[in-house]
Formats: structure tokens, sequence, C-alpha cells
């Protein structure tokens, strides 16, 4: 084997590294001394903006029927096969609407490609980041979970319009 020959040779000091333990020592210190900007949780809770991606619903819209034409791209767009849709025949002026739609909350992956697809609006990622359960069926959110009136969305859908348009 060939022996590889150094650019720069390096001082004693530059081998020891001494210079660069004490620029690491002297971040540390500098961040020590920063004010926190940790929110104490339980009492303190976090509020989301417009683009904050948390569980999908559904929307409701004012006339108190939803927006989904049980399409299911959203189901087919999902990568973690996490939302089943079944279509049902409707005498409203949509043709369609989900007679059967549920997202197993423990697949989602939050990833937003549901609301991305979606040509109705009808699936939103709301600010809701609390998500507990105490057993597996409790996980798995149907309409009566899912369905989230308009007004309560205005802010997330104001910021999809304009990232889209």
């Amino acid at each position: 084997m060939t022996e590889k020959k150094r650019i720069k040779n390096l001082s004693l000091m530059e081998r020891i590294y001494i210079p660069e333990i004490a620029k690491g020592m002297w971040l540390t210190l500098k961040t020590m001394f920063k004010p926190s900007v940790t929110l104490q949780y339980p009492e303190v809770k976090f509020e989301p903006t417009g683009s904050y991606r948390g569980r999908p619903v559904l929307v409701k819209d004012q006339n108190e029927v939803e927006r989904c034409v049980a399409c299911g791209l959203c189901a087919r767009v999902c990568p973690a096969l996490a939302i089943e849709v079944q279509a049902s025949e409707t005498e409203l002026e949509k043709e369609r609407y989900p007679q059967k739609f549920e997202i197993n909350m423990l697949r989602c992956i939050f990833c937003g490609l549901c609301e991305e697809v979606c040509p109705e609006e009808a699936i939103v990622m709301s600010k809701d980041y609390e998500l507990v359960f105490s057993n597996r069926d409790d996980a798995i959110f149907g309409k009566d979970k899912l369905l989230v009136p308009v007004e309560n969305l205005k802010e997330r859908l104001d910021f999809l319009r304009k990232f889209k348009g």
C-alpha cells in the first residue's frame, strides 16, 4: 500500500484539537444562557398556524352536507393505506357520497397527500395534534369523528387556496 501525503502539515495545537474543543465549549456556554423557548405543555398549549398538518378531517359545509363525493383518490394516494372509502348514491345535486369513510389514525403518517389530491377540498389537515387512544378500535375514526364544520377550518382552507393558486 502506498501512503498518501498530506497537503498541509498540521501544527501541534491543531493536532491535539485544543482550539476546536475550546470553540465547542464556548458555543455551549453561549447557548446555555439564552432565554428558553420551551412551552410548559399541559398548561400552555401550542397554537399552530394555518400551514400546520394535524389530523385529517372531513369538511362539512354550512348546510350540514359533507363535501366528499367518494371519488376514492385519497385512499389510493395514501402511502400508509390508512383511508377506507365506500361510495353510495344520493338524491342531492352531487351523485355520490361516502357511505363509509374511515381513517386508521395508527397508520396515518400526516403526510397531507390526501389533502393535496382531493378535488373538492373535502379532506384537510386540521390543527388537532393531541391524539390518545386506549385501544386500537378507538384509533379508527369514522365519519362521526371526522366531520368538522367549514368555519373551524377557515384558516387551513385559506392557506391551501393561496398555496395551490
